[in-house]
């Protein structure tokens, strides 16, 4: 069994429990066991842009540490968002010096960064350490005849050269869809952004962009959506509900890559935390009788 440490972020303990648990399982069939990283702490969820903003590097930092502590140089996360903050500050503190020793001085009472731990998303590590092939081989149940919708949004894949795939043209979630036998559908707005953060005072913006992320994906024959952060699963499925029926707002169910893959290796995909309930249609295609824990 190889063993990864791994942040888990805020969201994986509360809303999105069921993206970690499915993880996990998925991961374990795979062989390999996704160790969380001990006394780890909010990673502060959104990027500084301001260059002299050192303090918001400081939470970042601090979990980047844990690893160095445990003698390892990977990180791997869950949470499109958590990866972005870890990996921006992973750089922001490679590419200057004393932007490193100002950050050390503030944390007087931990050992100091070294730098050189990568962070990663599951994503790229399924790509490429997994390998499809592998994946291929390890499906017990495959999706075929599901029709999914991957759907990116900004934080995996922006800024260029620090997400986990091209920011225009990703094909990562396309490609491991393909190898659980799921069929792929491709849409428009599968990079495009769900609101965000406006979702807590601006919720009429954020209905708007999910009716259209919805669909584009109902009009081109999905069955699901899958995504791989908590905010964009909260607007896609909780935003997205309440929105339903109105202004002929399709209605479509939302799960985490991490739930397909479970699925489709024969672990528990753990479901049932969404408000559009993707289990009516996984049952009609005979998906989930042949779940096993």
């Amino acid at each position: 069994m190889k063993r990864i440490p791994y942040f888990p972020g805020c969201g994986l303990k509360d809303q999105a429990r069921g993206f970690e648990l499915a993880a996990l399982a998925a991961m374990e069939r795979l062989g390999y066991e996704l160790a969380e990283l001990p006394r780890w702490n909010c990673c502060g969820t959104v990027y500084s842009l301001a260059s002299d903003d050192l303090m918001r590097h400081l939470a970042p930092i601090r979990n980047l540490i844990r690893v160095q502590e445990l003698g390892e140089s990977r990180l791997v996360t869950l949470c499109s968002m958590c990866f972005g903050t870890l990996k921006r500050s992973a750089q922001f503190v490679e590419e200057d010096s004393e932007r490193l020793a100002t950050i050390n001085a503030f944390m007087d009472e931990e050992d100091d960064y070294q730098g050189g731990v990568e962070v990663l998303h599951l994503l790229a590590v399924l790509r490429d350490e997994v390998g499809y092939e592998a994946i291929e081989e390890a499906v017990e149940r495959p999706l075929e005849g599901l029709k999914v919708a991957p759907y990116y949004g900004c934080m995996l894949l922006r800024p260029r050269g620090l997400g986990v795939d091209d920011p225009d043209h990703p094909r990562v979630m396309e490609e491991l869809l393909s190898a659980l036998g799921a069929e792929v559908v491709d849409h428009p707005y599968k990079v495009e952004c769900c609101g965000s953060y406006l979702t807590a005072g601006r919720a009429d913006v954020v209905e708007a962009r999910v009716a259209a992320i919805a669909g584009a994906a109902v009009q081109r024959g999905a069955d699901l959506i899958a995504t791989s952060c908590p905010l964009c699963q909260f607007n896609l499925d909780t935003r997205l509900s309440q929105a339903a029926g109105r202004r002929g707002t399709p209605s479509i169910p939302s799960v985490y890559f991490t739930q397909l893959l479970a699925l489709a290796l024969g672990a528990d995909p753990h479901l049932g935390e969404q408000a559009i309930d993707p289990r009516p249609v996984l049952a009609a295609r005979g998906f989930l009788s042949e779940v096993r824990g």
